[in-house]
């Protein structure tokens, strides 16, 4: 079984920063964050290979996030840099054992609680 927990939400002005991680128990293979909006769809945000060897971003967050794994502390990060106000949301880490570099939501087999993520202007 894999358990995800997402800590580092908060809130801050636009144009700041925030570093979320996912700290993760059991084996994963595929991660990606993602995040949802009140009154909208979870969407993908980042994706990470196995081994950290290729990442892919949304088009919204590509050049501001970037994301990152630990594989001694089984440890997932996001590094958000110039926050704007529509990237507050609701984060979530994802995980699965097979499916990799999925923005499918249904592909993703765990998820963490999430953490909340709130940019004012």
């Amino acid at each position: 079984q894999v358990q995800l927990v997402e800590s580092g939400g908060g809130s801050v002005q636009a144009g700041g920063s925030l570093r979320l991680s996912c700290a993760a128990s059991g084996y994963t293979v595929c991660m990606g964050w993602f995040r949802q909006a009140p009154g909208k769809e979870r969407e993908g945000v980042a994706l990470i290979y196995p081994g950290g060897t290729m990442t892919t971003y949304a088009a919204s967050v590509k050049g501001r996030f970037t994301i990152s794994q630990d594989n001694a502390k089984n440890t997932l990060y996001l590094q958000m840099n110039s926050l704007k106000p529509e990237d507050t949301a609701m984060y979530y880490c994802a995980a699965d054992r097979v499916r990799c570099g999925s923005w499918s939501t249904s592909n993703y087999a765990y998820w963490g609680p999430g953490t909340q993520v709130t940019v004012s202007s």
